[in-house]
């Protein structure tokens, strides 16, 4: 494992309802050396994160489907586990200033690896 990667939490829960998008996202992850999880909406990955104390990433989409988006689900998580690192994503909106929490990153689709490790890295990197 790299330097970079060897300083960033292990497990990454990637939530997207795409499954071939969420599929592609696990196996990058994965081949990275990190431990993922996955979930196909904002409610499966607040029941993931209720029973597990392990996730260092929040890595998710913002449109789906479910009670919550990608920003409401990091605004929550920023909010009850402030330790978790939110990365978002989208190929079809930008954020405005205020809806990614301070320490929250922004990686548009397509992206590559590279982009959400470096995303990682610099949530981490904030109060």
């Amino acid at each position: 494992m790299s330097g970079l990667r060897a300083q960033l939490p292990a497990v990454v829960l990637v939530v997207e309802d795409e499954s071939f998008v969420r599929m592609t996202a696990a196996d990058m992850l994965d081949d990275a050396g990190f431990t993922v999880i996955e979930a196909g909406n904002a409610d499966a990955a607040w029941r993931v994160l209720e029973d597990r104390d392990d996730v260092g990433v929040l890595f998710t989409d913002i449109d789906m489907p479910g009670s919550m988006d990608g920003f409401v689900l990091a605004a929550r998580v920023a909010e009850r586990w402030p330790q978790i690192r939110l990365v978002i994503t989208s190929g079809r909106c930008r954020p405005r200033q205020g809806d990614v929490p301070d320490h929250g990153q922004f990686v548009p689709k397509p992206y590559l690896i590279s982009q959400v490790l470096d995303a990682f890295e610099q949530a981490g990197s904030s109060p």
